[in-house]
């Protein structure tokens, strides 16, 4: 009994010894797997650098390669190259060869022309020619010298004319044909309208200018072509809204001061001009002239302003050139002079402004300067020149004149003539843009029958102009008028 219960025993124990071994074996044998697997990755990744390196070896032995072939490309190209040249300087040395030869031969002939010459005449000879080999080397030269100085003349030009523009950069609007006035508050215009209209067309019948008002806005605007005109009537209307009694007898007793007024006020403008030009010490009866110019236009442009500029610009110019400034300055701001005796005198405004500054007493310069500033007389000094590119940059700059400006005055100037010439016609207004003229009539003359006919005859004679297309509304007005003073 015993003897198998240990017999059991030792099975038992046999198998748990045996199950143990069989165990560690697995153990071992994952161990050595996983080892394996291990040395397998790394193997692969070794395995890959490698590859990886010899590809890019290879790589570089391309591009190498690829270079190699490029240099021997350009090896071969600079090769041609220089086979080329050496060509082309064989055919130079050939063509040296011949010229030379020729040369030679050429040096023989004149040796033998002048074999039998005697010493002067062998003397003579080769000045001649060295005289002309001097001088066409000298034309030559002097081209080059002159080309060279007229581009660097331009370029110097043109640096004085835009610094003289830079500094003096003026106004380049041009002059318009209304006037916006400022009221005082919206009540002032019930004023200026008064009862059933009548002191606008009282306004409006004394000065020639329309009268617009528009709502919205705490202002009225001025109308009319005549720049005049409107200026008057700017100084009626000013002074009404000072006074705030605005009726029929005091727009006429306005309107009368501003005429009144109108020497004072351009005698202000050109005292102005004449501190804003820096300009001094010229006669009172220019002076005059120029207040004269204040409200004249030369294609939309203020010729008073103009002149100012000009006086600018011209002494820039002369400041950097090293021409006299003060003769400059002066003669560009009278050069225009002449335009206020244009419709009185015959003559370009240039003549006429020189004649009338010569009989002033300015100085030869200066009346050379004011002729001369159109071409009609020879230039005679370095000013004189400077004034007239100073009026050409002045008139040319953007904006500064407007030629359809100056046709459209004139064609409403053209139109008040022609109907000044009727029998009976006092005086012609031309209003809203050319689409109303106002004709006032002497009374004596013309009779309350005749105004229709007159208006009639007026409109017919416009009518035969297509100029003036559209409609245009003709107004006659006849007033008699009785004054007596009781003393």
């Amino acid at each position: 009994m015993w003897t198998q219960s240990l017999i059991i025993v030792l099975l038992l124990a046999a198998c748990l010894v045996a199950l143990l071994l069989v165990q560690f074996a697995r153990k071992e044998a994952t161990a050595e797997r996983e080892a394996a697997h291990r040395d397998s990755i790394t193997l692969r990744e070794e395995a890959k650098a490698v590859l990886a390196n010899a590809k890019r070896r290879e790589e570089r032995l391309e591009s190498r390669e690829r270079e190699v072939v490029a240099d021997q490309r350009a090896a071969a190209e600079y090769s041609r190259s220089l086979e080329e040249r050496a060509n082309l300087l064989g055919k130079s040395e050939k063509k040296l060869a011949a010229e030379k030869d020729t040369h030679r031969k050429r040096i023989k002939d004149d040796l033998a022309a002048i074999v039998g010459l005697t010493p002067e005449d062998a003397r003579e000879e080769l000045v001649k020619k060295l005289t002309a080999e001097a001088e066409a080397d000298t034309r030559t030269t002097v081209r080059r010298i002159e080309r060279r100085a007229l581009e660097e003349a331009e370029s110097r030009v043109r640096q004085i004319l835009v610094s003289a523009m830079q500094r003096h950069a003026g106004e380049t609007t041009t002059q318009q044909t209304v006037t916006w006035i400022s009221l005082p508050n919206e009540e002032m215009k019930g004023r200026i309208i008064g009862r059933e209209g009548r002191n606008i067309r009282t306004f409006e019948a004394l000065t020639g200018v329309n009268l617009i008002l528009e709502e919205g806005t705490n202002a009225v605007m001025l109308s009319s072509f005549d720049l005049e005109r409107r200026e008057i009537a700017e100084a009626t209307l000013a002074h009404l809204i000072q006074d705030g009694r605005i009726q029929p007898h005091r727009i006429e007793a306005a309107y009368k001061s501003a005429l009144e007024a109108a020497p004072e006020r351009n005698n202000a403008a050109a005292v102005d001009a004449l501190t804003e030009a820096g300009v001094a010490g010229l006669h009172s009866d220019i002076v005059e002239t120029l207040g004269r110019l204040r409200l004249r236009t030369s294609y939309g442009q203020n010729v008073l302003g103009h002149l100012v500029e000009c006086a600018h610009i011209a002494a820039e110019i002369a400041r950097e050139i090293g021409a006299d400034v003060e003769v400059a300055r002066r003669a560009a701001f009278l050069h225009d002079l002449g335009k206020a005796f244009s419709a009185e005198r015959e003559g370009t405004h240039a003549a006429i402004g020189a004649e009338e500054i010569a009989r002033c007493g300015e100085s030869p310069a200066v009346v050379n300067a004011v002729a001369a500033h159109h071409d009609e007389v020879p230039q005679e000094t370095l000013e004189a020149v400077i004034v007239q590119i100073a009026d050409a940059v002045s008139a040319s700059r953007p904006g500064a004149r407007r030629d359809d400006y100056e046709g459209y005055v004139e064609r409403l100037e053209s139109l008040e003539a022609r109907i000044r010439e009727f029998e009976g016609v006092a005086d012609v207004v031309v209003m809203s843009a050319g689409r109303e003229i106002r004709v006032v009539v002497e009374p004596t003359t013309v009779g309350d029958e005749g105004i229709e006919d007159l208006a009639f005859s007026i409109a017919k004679e416009i009518g035969k102009d297509p100029a003036y297309p559209g409609e245009i509304k003709v107004t006659v007005i006849r007033e008699l008028r009785a004054e007596a003073v009781a003393n």
